[in-house]
């Protein structure tokens, strides 16, 4: 059974990787726009690929593997050009939603979050 973590802002996500150990399974982890009251992100683009990331993850993604939802702020807060995650060369982000695996080149950004055949090569791809 896949991992499912939460982490919401910068902050909280350097401490959680800091400590983070995954037992030799692989870490996925979808950077996305904050939730708002009604449950879901700010970020239109998120909310379209959200379905198809979570039918992937439960169909695709290896059964040791982790997948750790962040929450890369606000609106104005990602919109900012000085936004951590952007500046982070770990994270390197420029558009959300974007899925990477953990210290490894697999990433996918925007629209491409949205595609379920680039969803399973994603999840289906070793390291």
């Amino acid at each position: 059974m896949v991992s499912k973590h939460y982490v919401a802002g910068y902050d909280a996500f350097v401490a959680f990787m800091k400590d983070f150990n995954g037992n030799g399974g692989a870490i996925n982890i979808l950077f996305t726009g904050a939730k708002l009251e009604n449950g879901q992100s700010w970020c239109d683009d998120c909310v379209e690929a959200a379905p198809f990331i979570e039918k992937a993850v439960e169909s695709h993604a290896p059964e040791n593997s982790h997948f750790i939802s962040v929450d890369v702020g606000d609106r104005p807060t990602w919109k900012d050009m000085n936004n951590a995650f952007r500046k982070d060369t770990n994270t390197h982000l420029s558009v959300i939603p974007t899925m990477i695996r953990w210290k490894n080149p697999q990433r996918l950004e925007g629209e491409q979050c949205g595609n379920a055949d680039l969803l399973e090569m994603f999840f289906s791809e070793d390291d």
